[in-house]
């Protein structure tokens, strides 16, 4: 695989991984019912349809002739090929296919649907001209460049590679070669030990690398979705390292992957479990109380944790971190697109039948929200170019996906419709309901500026609806690669401001813009919050709670 196409995908990879809030679930039905809504609009409105067949046939005549203007989008990296400019008939082929699909597009925006309507319209229309893509066909010129420089070796590479996945992989394109690593030899390799253990989390306390450590112990919650060592990929990529070189007492949650048989856990399930960690940490450091991070829906946990805590006069948080974390679910993005009421409930019912929600199910419905970065540009690389699947950490961690419980995966779909967080006690749990407003912990809350699974905006929106003190932080990056953003990549930026007006634009004009990775930022921030430091212990775990499997421990084994 050349370079470039190598660094393309990685780049698109650590863009668009899945680690999608479980709300949405996309079925059949609504795609097949938006495209049915399409043709009756065609039929409805013949002469509105007349007009755009006559306007498009009047651009094809441009194209034939060589007068068309039509180009794609300069961010648009499928047509990057010379070929696609320079080639007179490849250059037609291309602006043919650029017509017809704008073409489309205009007649949807010129139809009387309701908005709603048009932008499933817009999805489902998109959904179709990407798969028809002429990047897509044999025809691509880097297809048929590499299939006469390898004598047609490439496609019969790639038709392997298409068999293998009908059979093994639901007949979607390998995404990454899961035989390139294994967690505990080359992902997840720092030096710590599980301390405790119960039914639905084990604790991983890390070695000390400092000769002192401060005080006040850091505990990071990861999502309930993925698997815990997103915080401990490679050693240039682990924020767990990052903590450790920081002087930070680090310990780690590492949630147990579900079957149907804990089909009824809940939040409240997920918050009693942290409490016990919690405990053991306070008991193995002396510390009085801790700093939390928690990312994605681990931050909806330790954010609903802290409300209880607050409800019941418990001070055993300090400050607290946000990472890409929505508490206020009004989102405006193509995310919440097919999530109307019959969606959201029939999503319910399947978890509830089958007794939780597959991660394979919800990383194929969230490929097809974004087919070019997670679906086409592999079935060019593995198929049509005969390449291995690339072997990516990232893409392995993303692919290793767990199960969510039926209660919990029914409670974030409440949250969704109700947005009950947003409403002082208008949500309850371990018996005791939760005014955000209460909790008034100084706190970080990072968010990336091109995320589209936690927009940056309803992440703003979201840290106004707490009581403490906000560090509010934007990175220049997407979901994942805003929380993986170790320092010195020259790309690297990242934003702060200490005003936070109700409006995120207001606050990003007044915003401060700074060159590297924001955890040197984070850092300092934490630092000034974690108390003394004193001698580093390199002994983990105490007599109580005695140093058991090491790290990365049991559970995230399992499949």
């Amino acid at each position: 695989m050349s370079n470039k196409n190598n660094e393309d995908l990685q780049r698109q990879a650590s863009d668009n991984t899945l680690n999608l809030n479980p709300v949405i679930g996309i079925r059949g039905k609504d795609l097949l019912s938006s495209a049915r809504m399409v043709l009756l609009q065609a039929i409805k409105q013949p002469f509105h349809s007349a007009k755009h067949v006559a306007h498009f046939g009047l651009e094809l005549k441009n194209v034939l002739l060589g007068q068309s203007g039509l180009q794609p989008e300069a961010d648009d990296r499928r047509f990057n090929d010379p070929a696609w400019s320079q080639n007179p008939l490849y250059k037609r082929y291309l602006q043919t296919y650029l017509a017809w699909r704008k073409e489309l597009h205009s007649w949807i925006d010129e139809s009387n649907l309701s908005s709603q309507d048009a932008s499933r319209g817009h999805f489902v229309i998109n959904l179709m001209t990407e798969a028809m893509a002429p990047t897509n066909s044999m025809a691509n010129p880097a297809a048929v460049k590499r299939f006469f420089e390898t004598g047609g070796k490439s496609l019969l590479d790639g038709l392997s590679h298409l068999a293998k996945d009908m059979v093994n992989n639901g007949g979607m394109p390998s995404q990454v070669n899961m035989d390139a690593f294994e967690v505990g030899q080359n992902l997840a390799t720092t030096e710590g030990a599980v301390v405790f253990r119960n039914d639905v989390l084990e604790l991983i306390q890390y070695k000390p690398i400092t000769e002192s450590v401060y005080e006040r112990p850091l505990l990071v919650v990861p999502p309930q979705i993925n698997k815990f060592y997103v915080f401990d990929l490679s050693p240039e990529k682990s924020l767990a390292r990052f903590c450790l070189r920081s002087n930070l007492q680090t310990f780690i949650v590492s949630w147990r992957n579900p079957t149907k048989a804990q089909r009824e856990w809940g939040l409240s399930t997920y918050i009693e479990a942290l409490k016990e960690a919690i405990d053991v940490i306070l008991k193995i450091t002396g510390a009085k109380d801790l700093n939390i991070l928690g990312a994605c829906s681990g931050g909806i946990t330790t954010v609903a944790l802290l409300g209880h805590y607050q409800a019941i006069g418990e001070t055993k948080v300090n400050a607290f971190t946000q990472m890409v974390s929505v508490l206020d679910f009004n989102l405006d993005s193509q995310v919440a697109l097919f999530a109307d009421e019959q969606t959201l409930e029939a999503a319910k019912r399947r978890s509830y039948q089958a007794g939780v929600l597959e991660g394979k199910d919800m990383a194929k419905v969230f490929a097809w929200m974004r087919p070019n970065d997670l679906i086409w540009n592999y079935w060019v690389n593995n198929y049509l170019l005969g390449n291995e699947p690339p072997a990516f950490d990232i893409l392995y961690w993303n692919n290793d996906t767990t199960r969510l419980p039926a209660a919990f995966h029914g409670e974030l779909v409440e949250m969704f419709k109700t947005n009950a967080l947003t409403r002082p006690n208008a949500l309850e749990v371990c018996g005791t309901p939760i005014d955000l407003k209460q909790v008034t912990s100084d706190f970080f809350c990072l968010a990336g500026t091109t995320d589209h699974i936690t927009p940056w905006e309803a992440c703003y929106r979201s840290a106004l609806l707490l009581g403490g003190k906000c560090e509010f932080v934007l990175s220049n990056s997407g979901h994942i690669q805003s929380i993986l953003n170790p320092p010195g990549n020259p790309k690297a930026r990242f934003s702060t401001g200490s005003e936070m007006p109700k409006d995120p634009k207001a606050w990003l004009e007044n915003a401060t813009k700074h060159a590297d990775s924001w955890w040197l930022h984070w850092q300092q921030w934490i630092g000034e919050r974690s108390g003394k430091t004193k001698k580093a212990s390199f002994t983990l775990g105490n007599k109580a709670f005695p140093a058991g499997e090491a790290s990365p421990g049991t559970y995230v084994h399992e499949r």
